[in-house]
């Protein structure tokens, strides 16, 4: 079949699989699964060369690795550093040890495979775990918090993992490059991360399209993944380091952007071709045996992460919610296990029975998380948490970083309410940046940006573009994609005030009114009125401008209107002063 036909089922079938699992909360990727195994060679067998996929599709777990390392900010990390040590290292390592041992003399293993599955199983799916903490609304709770650092440490725990595979790996064949040249790479992507990629980003930024940025992210993933590989080291490693060097960089939310769609496809592609090449027959053969070992699998990690969380003094149904939401093998486990039976670590048959058991130990996770809240709930108990803000992630966004926004910004600061601030002026940025200001390079009339940037969480968004076709662009998609976030725009001329009133909940600012104001008044102090008649001029023609500009609105006038009724308006001004004048006389 050509490549155009195997892409077309491969899109049919996700298109068709993922809305009906999401609907019955059992998650997109249980549903990529499903779709690869009905179009493998196990069922219907419409596209041929499962392993050849897989080997492509591995890409998108690169990009993953790439976003994840993006997203830990070592000042984060360090903040949690206890959380992410006792309780996702205690979870992790016990988990690994207790089912190494349990694969070990059960299933009468060597020890090298006993620890490399060990590792793998105990690696929970973040993708699902976020996902239906999200759902339940506890991902910003106390519990929840705890829950994410586990996960948190085993995104930590991959590259590890990988390395120690393939480490293990090389002591079988022997073929690995010389140690100094892995060592030599690893410098070498710490050096040009440091200096050379936000330079390299800005230089993009100012000469190029958006097309050639996202050309750029992507560039950046497929060099340092290829590099590493070269010189002896995993792909996801060489990803994961760029990542983490770019997570303090002002172009973050962009690269995130510009990577998810491809992330997305390719991970998709992924777990289908790890559908297509489960062994359906050997859940045939052995029913009683793959479904077990998944229940046994789940009862371990909820157990072990409910002790956890009860010793660091969580409540009973929090420590056992999490546990369930924690309690699946994850998508890195399939990653491992393929890496193990290239390297002839496990032997087929056991790394088949392994992906499987985690298959159906995700499908398990939704209905018991379910199962659990309805239980929960018969016993008169909320059925979710209240949500808790992050005081971490910022609830202003300010899209536009110029004059205008810098100065609610020093006011924000100032009062310690932390805010994110976009612009697409990437010489601007790295000026701003040198007064602590938190700024990031990107075009905020981009919605999928501002996803990124953390609008769904922000309470206020400011808009202080320099561009009224901008600024008309952002209010009307936030304002329709998120109905509830209150906006503040700045409106260059009473033509933009008009505009902008016709969007819910949306407070327009006259950029220059109120500095015009302030000059008015000093100009008639120079011109001889005292200071308190001319405060009272001004005050009077704020009032009338701002009644002219309500009835305006409200009158829905078009152009020719507003041009005879600001001369009408003009009229009742003088008449206004005059009427002042002889009540004065």
């Amino acid at each position: 079949m050509s490549i155009l036909g195997s892409s077309m089922i491969f899109l049919g079938a996700a298109v068709v699989a993922v809305p009906i699992f999401k609907k019955l909360k059992l998650g997109a990727i249980l549903g990529y699964l499903a779709a690869g195994m009905i179009i493998g060679p196990s069922i219907m067998d419409w596209v041929s060369e499962p392993e050849t996929i897989l080997h492509f599709a591995e890409l998108g777990v690169v990009l993953l690795l790439f976003i994840i390392g993006l997203e830990l900010e070592p000042q984060k990390l360090w903040k949690m550093r206890d959380q992410i040590v006792l309780t996702g290292g205690g979870q992790l390592a016990i988990s690994a040890l207790v089912i190494a041992l349990l694969v070990k003399y059960i299933l009468a293993t060597d020890w090298i495979s006993a620890i490399v599955i060990g590792l793998a199983v105990a690696l929970s799916s973040t993708a699902f775990a976020i996902q239906l903490m999200t759902e339940q609304k506890i991902l910003k709770t106390p519990p929840g918090q705890k829950g994410f650092s586990v996960l948190l440490m085993q995104d930590l725990a991959v590259i590890p993992i990988l390395l120690l595979v393939q480490g293990l790996s090389d002591v079988q064949q022997g073929n690995s490059p010389a140690w100094w040249i892995s060592v030599l790479a690893i410098v070498i992507v710490l050096v040009v991360g440091r200096y050379l990629l936000n330079p390299f980003l800005r230089l993009i930024s100012h000469y190029g399209s958006s097309e050639i940025m996202t050309a750029a992210a992507l560039l950046i993933v497929m060099a340092t993944a290829l590099g590493m590989q070269e010189a002896g080291l995993s792909m996801g490693m060489g990803a994961f380091v760029a990542g983490i060097l770019l997570a303090n960089s002002s172009f973050k939310h962009q690269l995130e952007t510009e990577i998810e769609p491809f992330k997305g496809l390719l991970l998709g592609l992924f777990f289908i071709a790890i559908g297509m090449n489960l062994d359906l027959q050997l859940l045939i053969s052995q029913p009683i045996f793959i479904i077990s070992a998944a229940i046994v699998l789940v009862i371990i990690k909820t157990a072990i992460i409910y002790a956890i969380l009860k010793a660091s003094k969580q409540s009973n149904t929090d420590s056992m919610r999490i546990g369930l939401m924690l309690s699946q093998g994850g998508e890195f486990a399939f990653v491992v296990m393929s890496q193990a039976m290239a390297s002839q670590l496990i032997e087929t048959t056991m790394a088949n029975q392994i992906t499987l058991i985690v298959g159906v130990s995700m499908a398990l996770t939704s209905p018991l998380v379910i199962l659990h809240s309805i239980w929960f709930n018969s016993r008169n108990c909320p059925a979710v948490y209240d949500t808790q803000s992050d005081t971490d992630e910022p609830q202003v966004i300010i899209a536009g970083f110029g004059r205008f926004g810098q100065i609610s910004a020093r006011i924000l600061s100032a009062n310690h309410i932390p805010f994110t601030a976009l612009d697409k002026d990437a010489e601007q940025i790295e000026f701003v940046k040198q007064f602590g200001s938190k700024i990031f390079y990107g075009d905020a009339t981009r919605l999928d940006l501002l996803k990124t940037a953390g609008i769904g969480d922000a309470k206020i968004l400011l808009v202080a573009v320099d561009n009224d076709e901008d600024t008309l662009k952002i209010v009307s998609q936030v304002s329709h994609a998120y109905p509830d976030i209150n906006i503040i725009a700045r409106a260059h001329n009473r033509t933009s005030v008009i505009q902008l009133s016709k969007y819910q909940g949306v407070t327009s600012i006259r950029e220059v009114f109120s500095g015009a104001l302030d000059a008015a008044e000093a100009l008639l102090v120079s011109f001889g009125f005292n200071q308190g008649k001319a405060k009272e001029m001004c005050k009077v023609f704020e009032n009338h401008d701002k009644s002219l500009l309500v009835r305006a609105i409200e009158n829905d006038m078009d152009m020719p209107q507003l041009i005879k009724y600001s001369k009408q308006g003009r009229e009742e001004l003088e008449s206004l002063f005059a009427e002042d004048e002889k009540s004065i006389s």
